[in-house]
């Protein structure tokens, strides 16, 4: 992929023509161009070449290269100019007729440089330099200085037009290093792994899975995955039947990736192909449809038309849907939905019998409904008279909710009441995490049943930084501490886990450890009812739209630390650092886990194996939240409240860092 609409040698673009460069610019770009980023183009055009022309500097340049409008495909945006030189990668972003030095402006060339340096594989390991250039700002003092974080990212350097010379100079004998060979650099995989936002909108506005999603080794069964899904569509409408694909993966191994993109591959009207991903998880559903509609509000408007945010809602609404409007859109109905292909995240969600069935007596009036969830979701493929194909992707140990049925109840309907659908499974569907191993041994005889490999994910892809995360979690939940410790010590360089006792500690170390717009916020179990001391409380309402999109000046937003999102809201998204507040209604003990729910004025033991399994899958999901990294606060309880004794603390605590969490002073 062509990743910028011009580049060359800095030699070559001091000696070439303002207008050639422009005209070229505009040639490559998408869609008409305003007169205003022409302009802003001659800006830059000019104001570069005076910076860079400096006499004794033309030969510092020779082997250098510069870059217009360099693409950021994960966050369908491109940067105003790249320059590689020395031993410096320059983020350089233009403010032209700006006095200012924003805020919004010195995140998005923060947000630029931390694309380049964490997904970018040739800056890994190189000086990343944003600079946020505000033509018409008075001169300041220039500061050049790296980040914490030991990844020779350094700090935003504002200036002026006449200091980015200047700028440029200090920075490379600031650096030092060997010199990058440009070619080398730009020839390096760009290897993003998106939040699902950043996925849905990028899928939605026709990148590819590929442009936006990891290429190494690693994330390679992604890819395979997703073409395997692919074929069995294929298959189904070539051979005229029903099938359903079960795919399975750890947390963050990008299920829902693969759903929002075979949604959007099978979306189009002129293919013949209908798709839709629907999902039952309804904070995920209005926060990918918020985003994806003022995305496509700002994108009609950049475009030059207008479209209202009800009618931006509605267009989105035919790519990604909550499963009970589906379902209630069905039962209206009896006809076969327009949809061929139906995606379901999150399928072992999907309500149970008993469930399904009282919520239809109560709130739908139908006294006589006796089905599952899953198997009226079959049902209602099943009405096509051709073919049609179901895509369950299923989480292991995610199941948090009363009537949540598990895969189970999906294969049980299959084989009750669809005897001739084929079945494409994971193999991996008979972990205990999954719990359906029983479920299969009763269709081990059935005709067209194929196990396949390529519908397991294996590899985390929410944390960049750690592949390991979800093992970890996995093995502390599960009082595996040997196992535990020997696995943090693979992540601990690249993915910091810390520990304390402190919530004011914990709030900032998330805000030092943040850069750029990088979301952070806390998260909670739903049961952390003795939060309230510490100013958490998990009953006052919070709306994930504003706690997930909303920014740094918002005090509904995630980052100013006041509202807190529990598992039901944050299950299926992401955050770059999380703060995970830990109550006494999961406690530890060396005989295994106290589950615990707040009453009244006291704790009950809960003594159900299924609401034990919901409370050990919360915090499992909260564990499972962050990209980067997560401070766990563990309270030290108060000796004169009984209802937050220090003994419901103390002993989880121990165990975390028994494990070898360090401790925040």
């Amino acid at each position: 992929m062509e990743r910028a609409y011009y580049s060359d040698t800095v030699a070559a673009f001091l000696a070439a023509d303002p207008y050639a460069i422009a005209g070229h610019l505009n040639t490559k770009a998408e869609g008409a161009v305003e007169e205003a980023q022409k302009h802003a183009w001659d800006q830059q055009v000019k104001q570069l070449k005076e910076a860079l022309s400096l006499g004794e500097n033309i030969e510092s340049f020779r082997d250098a290269k510069i870059y217009f409008e360099f693409a950021i495909p994960r966050m369908g945006k491109r940067i105003d100019v790249v320059l590689v030189s020395g031993g410096v990668i320059f983020v350089i972003e233009f403010k032209v007729g700006s006095a200012t030095f924003d805020a919004f402006a010195i995140d998005q060339v923060w947000d630029y440089a931390l694309d380049l340096k964490n997904f970018h594989e040739s800056s890994h390991h190189r000086v990343v330099a944003p600079v946020l250039v505000a033509t018409d700002a008075n001169p300041l003092a220039i500061h050049i200085s790296a980040t914490p974080q030991e990844d020779q990212l350094l700090y935003p350097i504002k200036c002026n037009t006449q200091q980015l010379g200047e700028v440029v100079r200090e920075t490379l004998s600031f650096a030092g290093g060997v010199a990058i060979a440009p070619d080398g650099w730009e020839a390096g995989r760009y290897c993003p792994t998106p939040t699902v936002i950043e996925a849905a909108l990028a899928l939605y506005r026709g990148h590819s899975v590929s442009e936006i999603s990891r290429s190494d080794a690693g994330a390679l069964n992604l890819h395979q995955t997703t073409e395997a899904i692919s074929e069995v569509i294929e298959e189904a409408r070539a051979q005229k039947h029903k099938a359903i694909c079960f795919v399975t993966g750890v947390p963050g191994a990008g299920k829902t990736l693969i759903g929002l993109n075979i949604a959007t591959k099978h979306m189009a009207a002129d293919s013949g192909n209908y798709s839709v991903f629907l999902s039952g998880n309804g904070p995920l559903v209005k926060v990918l449809q918020e985003a994806l509609a003022r995305d496509l509000v700002a994108r009609r408007k950049k475009d030059g038309k207008k479209l209202t945010k009800k009618r931006a809602h509605s267009e989105v609404k035919a790519f990604v849907q909550n499963v009970h409007h589906y379902r209630d859109e069905c039962l209206k109905d009896a006809g076969p939905p327009i949809d061929n292909v139906a995606l379901f995240d999150e399928a072992q969600r999907a309500w149970d019998k008993p469930q399904t069935v009282k919520f239809m007596k109560q709130k739908k009036g139908i006294p006589d409904f006796d089905m599952s969830e899953p198997e009226f979701l079959i049902s209602c493929i099943e009405r096509h008279e051709d073919w049609g194909v179901i895509v369950c992707l299923v989480g292991g140990g995610q199941e948090i909710n009363t009537g949540e049925a598990g895969i189970g109840e999906w294969v049980d309907s299959l084989n009750r009441s669809f005897p001739d659908w084929h079945i494409h499974i994971s193999p991996r569907l008979t972990d205990s995490e999954y719990e359906a191993g029983a479920v299969l041994e009763r269709i081990a005889t059935r005709p067209n049943v194929y196990y396949r490999d390529d519908l397991h994910l294996a590899v985390s892809m929410r944390s960049f930084r750690a592949e390991n995360v979800s093992l970890l979690v996995k093995q502390l939940l599960d009082l595996d501490q040997e196992s535990a410790h020997a696995t943090l010590a693979t992540i601990t360089e690249q993915y910091p886990i810390v520990i304390t006792r402190n919530v004011a500690t914990a709030k900032q170390w998330l805000k030092d450890q943040a850069r750029g717009s990088e979301r952070y916020g806390i998260v909670v179990s739903s049961q952390a009812e003795r939060l309230k001391p510490h100013a958490i409380d998990v009953k006052s309402p919070m709306n994930p739209i504003h706690w997930f999109l909303n920014g740094k000046n918002d005090v509904r937003s995630s980052y100013y630390l006041e509202s807190v999102a529990t598992e039901f809201h944050v299950q299926g998204l992401e955050l770059d650092w999380a703060c995970v507040t830990w109550d006494g209604d999961f406690r530890y003990a060396p005989s295994g886990w106290k589950h615990h729910s707040f009453r009244g004025t006291k704790w009950t033991t809960i003594r159900k194996e299924e609401r034990k399994t919901y409370l050990k899958n919360a915090y499992r999901v909260l564990l499972t939240r962050a990209r980067q990294g997560m401070v766990i606060v563990v309270p030290p309880g108060d000796s004169s409240d009984p209802t937050r004794s220090p003994e419901f603390y103390d002993p989880t605590y121990s165990y975390l860092k028994s494990i070898g969490f360090p401790e925040l002073d």
